[in-house]
């Protein structure tokens, strides 16, 4: 197999991301937790997957945003904060906000972000590699599970999704040809 150097990853537009320093952090951390236990609820097993790692604290960090998200997985009972300042945590996983998101929609190839520096992880890597391998085992598509909790705006979330998707070229969602083996 002819080696294939990852697509440019595209990274938040600056102005966007210096108007996120005023976002109000409890709401969106409320928000973010919700989604994720109902992520939780519907695939049980990724939070297993994290066996010893279940109770970790992994520090998300989109590089080029002015915030960082924290993610307790509490064995399964997760919760997602947002911090202006790194919190503790036992591993950070950090690159553009791009690159995080394509590795949950599979788009992007985690050793080969790592090995370009597109992706730094430090810490605890054992609980870094146990969170890769259950996001990954469980297929996650993040668009389709907020469009699952929109109720009537479903749809036209849906659409909204698919052309900033287009736009900016970040995987918003799950593509099953864009999935790297």
């Amino acid at each position: 197999m002819d080696y294939q150097p990852e697509p440019s990853i595209p990274h938040f537009p600056s102005p966007l991301a210096r108007a996120l320093r005023f976002l109000p952090l409890t709401p969106v951390s409320l928000a973010l937790t919700r989604l994720t236990r109902s992520m939780a609820g519907r695939h049980e097993a990724m939070f297993r997957r994290l066996g010893e790692h279940a109770n970790a604290r992994f520090l998300l960090d989109p590089t080029d945003l002015p915030v960082t998200l924290c993610l307790e997985p509490r064995a399964g009972n997760p919760r997602v904060t947002l911090h202006r300042k790194p919190p503790e945590a036992d591993a950070r996983i950090a690159g553009p906000l791009a690159a995080l998101l394509g590795l949950v929609h599979g788009a992007y190839d985690g050793d080969a972000l790592f090995f370009s520096r597109d992706l730094v992880i430090e810490g605890d890597t054992a609980a870094a590699l146990a969170l890769r391998n259950a996001v990954d085992d469980a297929e996650l598509d993040i668009a389709a599970e907020i469009e699952s909790l929109s109720g009537p705006l479903a749809r036209p979330l849906h659409r909204l999704i698919a052309l900033a998707e287009r736009r900016t070229g970040v995987a918003l969602t799950r593509h099953e040809e864009d999935l790297l083996w």
